[in-house]
């Protein structure tokens, strides 16, 4: 018997719609939750930022243990452990992907398949990890820190404490495209400005002792570029910086709570809250080259007045004023 027209397309729209279906509904289909691969520095460090992604997952009807699993992964400051971790979330066929970093493009060589949502990233398309913001393409999508766009900013902050700033190291993850943009960017405003630069550019942890023995003498301040290999390894950059009486200018708050002087950036954790939701609408089916890349709305001003006295360095009253935080 014939079908009639109507049917056909109630038919084709049915057999579409298993394609479509949001990871939750093939999940309970499977027995097996939908799974959720978290690539990070260290727990240390991203661990306030995956409570506000889990919260605001949760508030999206995301439990973990019960509608969803997380898998975590730290590099523990090694970007060499970056394709190790990929290719294993790749064998864990977890339903969606969240890193940061260099670590997105080693996550994005193992899979064109598994979304891939990145909270922070300096530069994604020029760093390559999507076509254009609007536009996506591919499996990738997620936040942008403009850390290109924040460098003048920071180094006018940078000069209203130090006024006499004439030479000026920068520290970049040179692994990390969206650092390297970032430090031509500084050494751009900074040569506009009359201020000499020493560029360091490093891959390990094992490279940050050398980089600072590199600086020759002179230097009057430490530009910190925006990396999370970096900010894992703030203790170890804070301590080289305070012993050679370096202010340090960075995009990371956790790398001043950690001694460095003054931090500018997008709030961090509102952008793994946010990331949630992009997580959300891949899980209930839309695809990541359909979801245009975001920016930062809120920004943090974070001063350490300890590290500031250290230094013999007074802050002017109208940067204590704006400031979002200052610890004393």
């Amino acid at each position: 018997m014939p079908i009639d027209v109507g049917r056909r397309q109630f038919i084709s729209a049915l057999g579409g719609a298993t394609f479509a279906w949001p990871f939750a509904v093939r999940a309970q289909q499977s027995g097996k939750l939908p799974t959720i691969g978290v690539l990070g520095a260290n727990v240390t460090v991203w661990s306030p930022w995956t409570a506000a992604f889990v919260q605001q997952l949760r508030e999206l009807g995301w439990i973990e243990g019960h509608t969803i699993a997380i898998e975590y992964r730290w590099s523990e400051g090694r970007p060499e452990r970056y394709a190790e971790i990929a290719a294993e979330f790749v064998r864990l066929k977890v339903d969606v992907i969240v890193t940061a970093g260099s670590a997105v493009l080693a996550v994005k060589q193992a899979t064109s398949v598994i979304p891939i949502i990145f909270p922070l990233a300096d530069d994604p398309v020029g760093s390559g990890y999507v076509a254009s913001l609007g536009r996506p393409g591919g499996n990738v999508t997620g936040l942008t820190v403009q850390s290109t766009d924040l460098a003048s900013k920071r180094l006018g902050l940078l000069r209203e404490v130090f006024p006499g700033l004439a030479r000026l190291a920068i520290l970049a993850n040179v692994g990390n495209p969206g650092n390297v943009l970032e430090m031509d960017e500084v050494a751009a405003a900074a040569h506009t400005l009359g201020v000499e630069v020493a560029k360091s550019g490093i891959r390990r942890a094992e490279d940050i002792s050398p980089a600072f023995d590199a600086f020759k003498s002179g230097i009057d301040a430490l530009y910190v570029c925006t990396d999370a290999f970096l900010n894992a390894n703030r203790i170890r950059i804070n301590t080289l910086a305070l012993a050679a009486r370096l202010p340090t200018m960075t995009g990371f708050r956790e790398i001043v709570e950690a001694g460095a002087l003054i931090s500018y950036g997008p709030n961090v954790p509102d952008l793994f809250r946010r990331a949630g939701n992009l997580v959300d609408k891949i899980l209930r089916g839309a695809k990541p080259s359909d979801i245009p890349v975001e920016q930062p709305t809120k920004f943090d001003l974070v001063i350490n007045l300890t590290t500031a006295k250290a230094l013999g360095l007074t802050i002017p009253h109208n940067l204590l004023v704006l400031a979002d935080e200052v610890i004393e």
